[in-house]
């Protein structure tokens, strides 16, 4: 009688991937909501009260501004993977592994320049002059505080030696976190420090790809149409 051949052991599930960091601009969604809910009550009630053409036109209009509302406000995202970054702009998808992004840079906007040349700006990150005075504002109290703090910790003398010793000194004050950033400044620094540690890794390569949005812009050219024809027909 032969024994049972052994069975081989199950195959193990592959171990699930780092999820992506998603970057978005919490005032636009609010603009956003609030843009929408007011086209949409103004809308509905051109549509069920309005005269003649009213209601078409109405239904026009809608079909044009809805998608370009959700176009710049909700829609725009930022994906950060391990592997490649994906930008969701109002009118184009755009998926640039780390291998092939050169810098990314940060002025009046935020853009990621690939080592083609070619330039994308973030619309999820914006950038926002007064954080950036408030974030500066905030630093400069931060360094204040640390120089009256040092100051009182020189005047008390082997206390202040003693700390020096123990590996004190300013390294737990106020001024130990770093410097104050402004949030979407804040977002690009995590961006650089993942293309840093991931742009020579051999999965982080590949090609540049962009894709229109046509669920955007099919509507939005619609609506546009529809409003022309019901203006020039009168």
């Amino acid at each position: 009688m032969t024994s049972p051949e052994p069975q081989s052991p199950a195959p193990q599930p592959p171990e699930p991937q780092s999820k992506d960091r998603v970057y978005r601009s919490a005032p636009a969604i609010a603009g956003g909501v609030l843009l929408l809910a007011i086209a949409g009550w103004l809308g509905i009630d051109a549509v069920t009260s309005g005269d003649g053409r009213t209601p078409w036109m109405a239904l026009a209009v809608l079909l044009l501004v809805v998608p370009l509302v959700v176009a710049f406000t909700l829609r725009p995202a930022v994906y950060a993977g391990e592997d490649r970054l994906r930008i969701r702009n109002p009118f184009r998808v755009i998926v640039l592994p780390w291998g092939r992004i050169a810098s990314l840079k940060s002025a009046y906007t935020n853009e990621v320049l690939t080592e083609s040349g070619a330039k994308y700006q973030l619309w999820a990150v914006p950038v926002s002059l007064r954080a950036r005075k408030k974030a500066a504002r905030r630093e400069m109290r931060a360094t204040a505080q640390a120089r009256r703090e040092m100051g009182r910790d020189e005047g008390r003398g082997s206390a202040l030696g003693m700390r020096a010793g123990l590996g004190g000194g300013l390294g737990g004050g106020p001024m130990s976190d770093g410097p104050v950033r402004a949030d979407t400044d804040r977002i690009m620094d995590e961006l650089r420090g993942l293309h840093e540690a991931r742009h020579r890794a051999e999965t982080a390569q590949g090609e540049v790809t962009v894709r229109w949005a046509y669920e955007v812009v099919g509507p939005a050219v619609a609506g546009a149409l529809l409003v022309l024809i019901l203006v020039m027909v009168g």
